[in-house]
């Protein structure tokens, strides 16, 4: 195919396990095996003889393909299984040749070949995703009783902790580990339907000929035809994206708490590990910075995912065309996204003491609500809302302690019981979150 684009971002962090999966030799081998499948399972029905068959199995080879002449006549066809299957016949001993492909259309081999590809993709994601979600899992009961400052529209609101924060990432992948499971049960299906999805070319034994192919080539069956209901390649897609999603919410997370004014969190260090050129000071987030633009990608091209499925009649007209450049992308990306995750996860800095120091940094009036509640009793909500706000403000004008404050603006009875309360007193129940958010990580489908 000639000299590759340079792709940085995904050649930089991207996996490589997925990138041989989706590499060109390995869809190439993907059609090989449909074919061979193929013609194993009509040798077995009586379609053709069980010595074609072996004869097709046996030619079935990456040795038997001129990837340069397949890539050269697919410019002219358009599409690639005419060159493979040709080239696939002449490979052929006279005797056994005009048995290959036989009854097949160009999308059968390429959607099958697809589904095969996918099933190895989506079991590697599930490692990877498997991966960054252990490593939460770690942090998480690691910082269950990690006080930090819980912020709201990037203000500080009220006091949490870190690993109950953790928590709300790893419930999501839990969901998504599931999202992945089903997606990869709907994707991982054979398609030979023939031309038009008839399955006509096929004869009598359509279905079980399918259903053995399915079979030997350890995929789901169906009869109802796909060639152009692209909803589970597209479900598959936009599952790839959530992740990705997720994955961009954490690294920002990380980029946001590691702020020179925060400084909570770091990512791990190292010689000129987030290095500036001209700075010498910096340690930048990097491996997050990455995640971002991996996620950014991610979710821009699984758009055109949409698009595709609204290819008309019994064939695409262009729309399969936009899935070949999309798919595979937002597989890698999303797999990088995940792989670097793990990374950032596995070897982040967590600071407590910056975390406990920025609980003052607005005089400790993150414990407003707190105060609030604790009034709310005796004053009413309402009212106990006023007291609070009318009191945070007069902290602000003067710096003295939100319990002072509100000790002058109580009634005496009520003010005697007013003491100055520390974040521990008002974090929730922190290890009830990270205790569910590890039920549901160590029970989601893997």
């Amino acid at each position: 195919m000639g000299p590759q684009r340079f792709e940085m971002l995904v050649g930089l962090y991207g996996d490589e396990r997925i990138t041989a999966i989706l590499s060109e030799e390995a869809t190439v081998e993907a059609w090989l095996r449909v074919e061979a499948a193929l013609a194993a399972a009509q040798g077995e029905l009586d379609v053709i003889t069980s010595a074609d068959a072996m004869a097709v199995a046996g030619a079935a080879k990456m040795a038997n393909i001129d990837l340069d002449r397949l890539w050269k006549e697919t410019r002219t066809v358009g599409y690639p299984i005419l060159s493979l299957v040709r080239q696939l016949d002449a490979a052929l001993p006279e005797a056994h040749r005009g048995r290959v492909h036989y009854g097949a259309t160009t999308q059968d081999v390429m959607d099958s070949g697809l589904a095969l590809q996918l099933d190895e993709a989506a079991a590697r994601l599930g490692e990877l995703l498997g991966g960054f979600g252990d490593a939460l899992a770690r942090l998480a009961k690691a910082h269950t009783g990690t006080v930090i400052a819980g912020r709201t529209h990037a203000l500080q609101a009220v006091p949490t902790t870190f690993g109950a924060k953790l928590a709300t990432f790893l419930g999501e992948l839990a969901r998504h580990r599931d999202r992945l499971s089903a997606a990869r049960r709907r994707v991982a299906i054979v398609s030979l339907f023939g031309a038009g999805g008839t399955s006509a070319a096929y004869g009598d034994q359509a279905v079980r000929l399918r259903a053995r192919v399915a079979e030997l080539l350890g995929l789901g069956t169906t009869d109802v035809p796909w060639h152009v209901a692209r909803d589970g390649l597209a479900e598959f897609g936009l599952v790839c994206s959530l992740t990705a999603a997720t994955c961009a919410r954490f690294a920002r997370e990380v980029v946001d708490l590691s702020r020179t004014e925060i400084a909570e969190v770091g990512e791990a260090s190292g010689h000129h590990r987030g290095a500036s050129s001209t700075m010498p000071q910096k340690v930048n987030p990097i491996e997050s910075e990455a995640v971002i633009g991996l996620s950014a990608t991610t979710g821009a091209l699984s758009s055109a995912l949409f698009r595709v499925m609204e290819a008309g009649h019994e064939r695409a007209a262009g729309e399969w065309q936009a899935e070949w450049q999309v798919l595979p992308q937002v597989v890698a990306l999303s797999a990088a996204a995940l792989r670097t995750c793990a990374s950032i996860a596995g070897g982040l800095q967590v600071f407590p003491e910056a975390m406990r120091a920025n609980l003052a940094a607005d005089g400790g009036l993150v414990m407003a609500e707190a105060y609030m509640m604790r009034l709310a009793g005796r004053l009413g909500r309402e009212n106990a809302h006023d007291v609070v706000y009318a009191a945070v403000q007069q902290c602000r004008a003067t710096g003295e302690p939100l319990s002072t404050a509100l000790r002058g603006a109580l009634p005496a009875d009520i003010a005697a019981d007013i003491e100055q309360l520390r974040p521990e007193s008002y974090l929730g129940r922190p290890q009830e979150t990270v205790d569910a958010a590890l039920e549901l990580w160590h029970t989601s489908e893997t």
